[in-house]
């Protein structure tokens, strides 16, 4: 039995080392089959992210782009399936890095437009700029139109491939170029869409120039102007190169080389950036602020901005014959500026004092003192308040004054005044020196209207009686500094009371779509002509006999096109409320402590930003106010002017 016992112990211990050898090996073959797999996920995902990576601009134009969008495609696709992540808008620098892709057919656009879909749904926002080339000066039609997403996604499309009758413009291109929620932004982007409506019939809408954006903010740091390349420079660190070789490259050409795809795509890209950081908007977003709200949210920081065209110096303001008077000035200087057709035009920053034209100069300064500091008096003697001689010389042709004393001038009037001061410690009756209140000059001064007028003339008349207090003297320089100041705290009204202000052509006079449509598709016909494919021209012709109430079997006459082409689109809108009448109706609903409110915040605003030293005695930030309340009380009805 021992025997046989030690055996059974003996095989017992074989089959056991043996069936654990089995099942350590098996194992272990297990885990080696998977090693493949994952590699081959890893090479997959290096394969995908070296599509963005170096290759030759032949197999970049008309290969991997394909390549390119179908894997983001597929991956915006699967991420559609994960929980939404929180939007993240990329840096300056990651926008910069993602890789341009051009478009050259209808194909190619569709092959693109899901993806261009996904990232206007998250920020509705596009990073606009156009290309072509000038013979002698005269600019051809627009070559290369460049789109930019939020994330930097970049579209190149060669519009030449359109026109010339090889692909139909794609309809959902079309729709984008018009959709009037998409916000397209750059230096000059309106100008842009004339550009497009003249050569191609396309219609661009809801534009917004990035020079006003950058106006507008006060934090924004501009030292050297306003062109798109400064903006870069000043505000993101970012240096765009606007060598002449590549801004007059041939954009003509069958294939662009690697250096214009860069050069154009780096523009639209940095509007998007230039963008994002003007409106203040973080690097971060909640899925909350890229939904069905995110066009309201963008559109409001861009109040009263947004199809409005540029008006600034070197005929910035887009209007063709300001645009040629500048194309001829640089053609007589060396060609070392940018072109102010593309929008890259240097626009001095307004707020800067700049060597050439210091800050002040332009404006007229009085020939003769304001003040004259003759004094009326009652019959009985009591001082009534201070006047310039003219008045008070009236006061004695009329007969209803005598002179009382000729230094100082003292006219005493002979009939009882309306109104007499509540104490002799009056504003009114104190003289005043013809000397700047901010820095004592007394060459030259000018009058500065501490509430401004665009304000005040809205005022009710008891509010407006004696309103010299907020009439001072400042000399041309601190009168132009301080309508620099006013301009901050008129922009901060018009945040706080939705009251777009300094744009207010864009504002009273709106864009008819319609009528605008009809006058691009005239212009189209008129300067395109056959270049257009027919079923093109059928189309802008059936727009135009549409709008002419006219029969689709008759001929479009010259003269009808003439008349579309030249056709007013501006429509007077009925709407409109002025930016210094809204502000004032909004505080007269507290009644005159409303009004008062306003006037007090004008008067401290001044003292805030000027800190003058040279005020008249007794000038106050509540002058009147006690008085106005002890003379009609709180419950006074407010009529506005």
């Amino acid at each position: 039995m021992s025997n046989r016992g030690h055996l059974t112990a003996v095989i017992t211990t074989v089959l056991g080392a043996t069936l654990g050898g089995l099942l350590i090996w098996r194992v272990y073959r297990t885990q080696k089959k998977k090693l493949p797999s994952i590699q081959k996920v890893t090479a997959a995902v290096e394969a995908s992210q070296s599509v963005d990576k170096g290759f030759t601009t032949e197999e970049y134009q008309y290969t991997k782009p394909l390549q390119w969008v179908e894997n983001k495609v597929k991956a915006v696709a699967c991420l559609t399936t994960l929980s939404p992540p929180l939007v993240q808008i990329p840096s300056p620098e990651q926008l910069l890095g993602v890789k341009p892709v051009m478009v050259s057919s209808e194909e190619e656009w569709q092959q693109l437009w899901p993806l261009m879909q996904k990232e206007l749904e998250v920020f509705p926002v596009l990073g606009l700029d156009c290309e072509w080339v000038s013979v002698k000066g005269q600019a051809s039609a627009v070559s290369l139109l460049q789109m930019a997403s939020y994330s930097g996604l970049c579209v190149l499309v060669r519009l030449l491939a359109f026109r010339s009758g090889q692909h139909p413009f794609p309809l959902s291109l079309m729709e984008v170029l018009r959709d009037p929620h998409i916000l397209k932004v750059g230096v000059g982007c309106y100008e842009d869409g004339k550009r497009l409506a003249r050569d191609y019939g396309l219609s661009l809408s809801c534009t917004v120039d990035l020079r006003y954006l950058a106006l507008r903010q006060r934090q924004a740091t501009v030292n050297n102007g306003l062109s798109l390349k400064s903006l870069a420079a000043d505000l993101l660190n970012i240096f765009l190169d606007k060598s002449l070789e590549l801004r007059c490259s041939d954009w003509e050409a069958d294939q662009l080389t690697l250096e214009q795809m860069t050069y154009a795509a780096r523009d639209a890209q940095v509007s998007v950036a230039l963008f994002f950081h003007l409106i203040g908007l973080c690097s971060n977003a909640s899925p909350a602020s890229s939904g069905g709200s995110a066009y309201a949210e963008l559109a409001a920081r861009c109040q009263g901005l947004v199809d409005v065209p540029f008006k600034g110096r070197a005929g910035g303001d887009g209007d063709d014959k300001s645009a040629d008077r500048e194309r001829r000035r640089r053609l007589r200087k060396p060609p070392t500026h940018e072109s102010p057709e593309s929008g890259d035009q240097q626009v001095p920053d307004p707020r800067k004092n700049n060597k050439r034209k210091p800050l002040g100069v332009g404006y007229s300064a009085r020939k003769s003192p304001l003040y004259d500091n003759c004094f009326l008096h009652a019959p009985d003697g009591q001082p009534l308040c201070t006047c310039d001689k003219k008045k008070a010389k009236w006061y004695l042709d009329k007969g209803i004054g005598v002179l009382q004393s000729e230094d100082p001038f003292i006219v005493r009037l002979l009939f009882e005044p309306s109104g007499r001061p509540d104490s002799q410690q009056d504003y009114y009756l104190t003289a005043k020196e013809n000397l700047c209140v901010v820095c004592g000059k007394e060459d030259s001064y000018i009058r500065k209207n501490i509430v401004p007028h665009e304000y005040r003339r809205h005022f009710p008349t008891e509010m407006k009686d004696h309103n010299s207090h907020d009439i001072l003297l400042l000399c041309t320089s601190c009168h132009g500094a301080s309508n620099v100041h006013d301009g901050f705290l008129k922009q901060q009204l018009a945040d706080e009371f939705a009251a777009p202000q300094g744009c207010e052509e864009g504002v009273r006079l709106l864009e008819d779509p319609d009528r605008r449509r009809v006058r691009s598709a005239a212009r189209a016909l008129l300067n395109a002509g056959d270049g257009l494919p027919a079923q093109r021209q059928e189309e802008l012709g059936a727009i135009i006999k549409g709008f002419f109430n006219m029969n689709e079997k008759e001929d479009l006459k010259a003269e009808a096109l003439e008349q579309a082409a030249g056709l007013e689109t501006r429509i007077f809108n009925e709407a409109y409320i002025p930016h210094g009448l809204k502000v004032v109706r909004i505080h007269a609903k507290l009644g005159l402590r409303g009004l008062m409110d306003l006037e007090r915040r004008w008067r401290q605003h001044f003292l805030t930003t000027m800190l003058p030293r040279h005020l008249p005695p007794l000038w106050s930030v509540d002058h009147n106010h006690s008085k106005f309340l002890r003379k009609y009380g709180e419950d006074f009805p407010v009529q506005l002017n």
